[in-house]
């Protein structure tokens, strides 16, 4: 295998299990050199706590990324997380076309809704300025909330195969890449990811287990993203990640006072596994 260089952008929540705290060493951990390019530091993550602390750090990617011209660095691939504002799409779409080697490939997980509701710092503003970034991506990596918001079409509360096939109808013509589309499951105590490539759409199910965690959408995209910059088989990768997930959560759900993320690193060994065989 190359060894290849990425840049992951997101916010940092300095505890809780999300964004740059996963991502880095989930992708460490699948044998790639990663760069970061922080849009936030939070004291915490945002769901549970309070009085965190927040400072955006918008004003301080433009000089990173031209630091970063001077230097020559350039990336095999990147990938978006959480971003704090549309000023901050307009670096990235910057950094897509400049930092990049020849065939990079652009990785979108369009972080801003769940459960059928934005995030308290979105508005429509930010999911229009969310849709150029995802055409120029190679993959998306939205959950169902997200897919909806992108293609402008009521939330899907119990997506059956149908609505999803439409729903990925919607977004092709947003996106001309490849979608992974998160929290898919047809059968009751079932979820999964529905995979689109070229019009073929195919899923992936496993058990959902009750409660549901905090930050694994970032455990997904994180582990998804090593093992598609590895290998890139886009079914393979989804699965890869799902498993991966799921591992993290069984690992975590009962610790009742480890309610603000999942132990991922406990679950390490068995992606190094599922990589590297």
């Amino acid at each position: 295998m190359d060894y290849k260089r990425i840049l992951t952008i997101q916010d940092i929540s300095c505890v809780g299990q999300c964004s740059l705290t996963v991502a880095l060493p989930i992708l460490s951990a699948c044998g790639i050199e990663t760069a970061i390019l922080p849009s936030a530091v939070l004291s915490t993550h945002t769901a549970g706590f309070s009085g965190y602390t927040f400072r955006d750090l918008t004003e301080d990617m433009p000089a990173i990324m031209n630091h970063w011209k001077k230097e020559g660095i350039l990336f095999d691939a990147f990938y978006t997380g959480y971003l704090g504002s549309t000023q901050q799409i307009d670096y990235i779409k910057e950094i897509f076309g400049s930092l990049g080697k020849p065939g990079a490939v652009k990785i979108v997980d369009p972080a801003m809704a769940d459960n059928g509701n934005l995030y308290p710092a979105f508005d429509r503003d930010f999911v229009a300025a969310m849709r150029p970034l995802c055409a120029e991506a190679d993959i998306i990596l939205p959950n169902i909330t997200e897919a909806c918001f992108l293609a402008d079409v009521p939330y899907i509360e119990k997506p059956d195969e149908e609505s999803v096939e439409a729903l990925f109808r919607a977004l092709s013509s947003i996106c001309s890449g490849k979608i992974v589309l998160t929290g898919v499951g047809y059968r009751e105590g079932k979820t999964g990811v529905a995979v689109y490539d070229n019009g073929i759409i195919r899923h992936y199910e496993h058990d959902w287990i009750e409660p549901g965690c905090h930050g694994t959408g970032d455990v997904y995209a994180s582990a998804f993203t090593g093992a598609y910059v590895r290998n890139p088989d886009l079914f393979n990768a989804a699965k890869t990640a799902a498993d991966f997930t799921v591992k993290c959560i069984e690992a975590t759900v009962d610790d009742k006072n480890h309610w603000y993320g999942v132990k991922f690193e406990k679950a390490l060994p068995y992606l190094d596994k599922a990589l590297n065989g």
